[in-house]
């Protein structure tokens, strides 16, 4: 019973040996820019342990937020004052007061202060049913940091000034438990000196050419390679594997993407094979699966698609960044493939304005994927890894799946979407898809701030709504995905008629008067949108037929591919399990305060002994 205390109180004894408790905690990261605050956390009985490593002899702060900003926080404060641990749980309120919790939720396990260093070692529950307290999900948490170089004292803490920062982290991934070798081969795909031009969205094209092998590999492990001071640049990569009957005259140069002028060895290049977004760290595949090299299925040649995200439209940017391939000769079981699944980025993808919320549906159909699966492996895949994505506009993101038309656990799912940290989520458990399931990437948005039309798009303004499913084994399906019907979407604002043949882009209206001659996306910001029509238009658009997107690997199509599919009845929007509080924690106070005494008791019969001895 006394051990976590012992360990707590002996560590503030003087000449206490300095570093920690000695437990492990499977993550870290930096959470300033001068490496003076470290987190550490990990699962920890039911709860979740952290640790925190400071550069200051005062108290240092952290805690969670909805927006990043101090306004609606749950904060914990702790130190070591003239050689007493401390440790306190706060909330700020709307108007970023600092208020002490009524409720004390957070549980000191280990504290310890030397002349450079704070370290504090803590845990709390993942759901406390504290109003005052912010859940600990699976989604995006925007965890809030500070420190100062004076203790807490009578008044409160004192203001951290510059000592304070924000950073998206995904605080419940599972522990990697798979380590690589130390020294393992790998190869780049890293752009040389692209120009970034002084527009908002720039994607930029550059073929490669893999590295010829004379047996298989297996690719390991991806991890970004940017540079430096461009790290919110640079938003997401793509990886696609292209034609291989293309030769070396295609890597000349780059080119924008999806431009008039881009060479047409570009458009062979259709099948993802990995993505990474800003804020994602690397990514090693599971010790039973590798990213396949050197066979005659696989890509000779890669297209390596940046996103430039430049808001400033800042002037004289060049950029040299990309992606490292580790990669072995010692083949795993299986090979890993990618399958893109939502919505078809596409104009007829449509968010009015002034929006709170707006919901999105992309459907991975069950007639393609019987018709894939059927074909070529009736037993299933088994999902290891998600990347969820959304733009600007995105909150949150669900991927929804359905086994004859029951409703099982969500695949994955971020309810804080942070438009500014999308990673693979390593899934707790593999999830086999079989011939006939259907998947649904649900999509909310909030368009409050704009006057006019969001339209799928790959403009950072524009929005998306994807799924990148990381699998094994692979398949031939590349995209599984749907566009809902624009004309049905255009009688809701009252267009009847449009000219035919359709000879422009974007179309335009015949009909009636007031649309007249005038763009579909014209017309639908000239509609007068209200929040009551908004909502009715959500309503509409999820109920509408949706035109299905079922692409082989190899630039064909499976039959289904064109055909007309009506969205599932099913129960909108997801729900998630009810969170189930733990013990109430004022007797989990009084209990540990108990614990406290009897062990400062049995401590103090260990000095008494050590006494004796000396």
């Amino acid at each position: 019973m006394c051990g976590r205390w012992l360990l707590l109180l002996w560590a503030l004894l003087p000449g206490a040996t300095a570093g920690g408790s000695g437990r492990t905690f499977p993550h870290r990261t930096l959470l300033d820019s001068e490496g003076k605050y470290w987190l550490s956390w990990g699962p920890r009985d039911a709860r979740l342990a952290f640790r925190l490593e400071v550069r200051t002899a005062g108290y240092v702060g952290f805690g969670f937020s909805p927006t990043g900003a101090m306004a609606a926080a749950d904060i914990v404060v702790g130190g070591v004052a003239q050689g007493r641990p401390y440790l306190q749980d706060y909330f700020t309120n709307e108007n970023r007061e600092l208020k002490k919790d009524a409720q004390q939720d957070y549980h000191l396990d280990y504290a310890m202060e030397n002349s450079t260093h704070t370290v504090i070692e803590f845990t709390r529950e993942l759901h406390t049913c504290d109003i005052n307290d912010k859940t600990i999900t699976e989604s995006t948490v925007k965890v809030i940091w500070a420190y100062h170089h004076e203790d807490v004292g009578e008044d409160g803490p004192k203001y951290h000034s510059s000592n304070r920062g924000t950073k998206s982290l995904r605080l419940l991934n599972p522990e990697k438990t798979n380590v690589l070798p130390t020294a393992i081969p790998y190869f780049e795909l890293v752009n040389q000196n692209v120009p970034v031009p002084n527009k908002g969205t720039t994607y930029w094209c550059q073929m490669f050419k893999i590295p010829v092998f004379q047996e298989k590999h297996h690719v390991i492990k991806v991890e970004p390679v940017i540079q430096r001071g461009h790290e919110s640049l640079v938003h997401h990569i793509l990886v696609y594997q292209c034609n291989s009957n293309l030769n070396d005259s295609v890597l000349d140069y780059g080119h924008e993407c999806y431009h008039p002028n881009m060479p047409d060895a570009f458009h062979t290049c259709e099948t993802v094979i990995f993505a990474w977004a800003i804020g994602g760290e690397a990514f090693s595949y599971p010790p039973h699966v590798g990213l396949s090299l050197g066979t005659p299925l696989d890509p000779r040649y890669v297209l390596l698609e940046v996103h430039y995200d430049n808001p400033t439209y800042e002037e004289g940017l060049i950029d040299n960044s990309g992606l490292r391939l580790f990669h072995t000769i010692d083949t795993r079981k299986y090979d890993a493939g990618v399958i893109e699944a939502g919505l078809w980025v596409s104009l007829f993808h449509t968010i009015p304005p002034g929006m709170p919320e707006f919901q999105s549906e992309g459907h991975c159909t069950l007639e393609c994927l019987e018709e894939a699966l059927e074909a070529e492996k009736p037993s299933g895949i088994h999902v290891f890894a998600v990347l969820l994505h959304a733009h600007l506009a995105g909150r949150g993101i669900r991927l929804r799946h359905f086994r004859k038309g029951e409703e099982m656990k969500l695949l994955a799912y971020d309810d804080s979407f942070d438009f500014n940290f999308q990673e693979f989520q390593y899934l707790k458990e593999e999830r086999t898809i079989l011939p006939g399931d259907n998947l649904i990437t649900e999509c909310r948005y909030n368009t409050k701030d704009r006057d006019r039309m969001t339209w799928g798009g790959l403009s950072t303004r524009n929005e998306m709504c994807l799924s990148y499913l990381l699998y094994y084994p692979r398949i031939n399906l590349a995209r599984c995905a749907s566009i809902p019907d624009i004309m049905e979407q255009l009688q809701f604002i009252g267009v009847k008629e449009i000219y035919r043949p359709v000879t422009t882009w974007p179309f335009i209206i015949k009909s009636p008067k007031q649309y007249k001659n005038l763009s579909f996306m014209d017309a639908m910001n000239k509609f007068k949108w209200t929040k009551k029509e908004g909502l009715s238009f959500n309503k509409l658009v999820l109920s509408l037929p949706v035109n299905v997107r079922c692409s082989k690997t190899d630039n064909a199509e499976w039959s289904i591919q064109g055909m007309t599919a009506l969205p599932p009845d099913i129960e909108r929007p997801s729900k998630t399990e009810p969170l189930v509080c733990t013990s109430p924690s004022s007797s989990l106070h009084r209990s540990l305060s108990l614990q406290l005494l009897v062990c400062l008791t049995v401590l103090g019969s260990m000095l008494s002994g050590l006494h004796s001895w000396s």
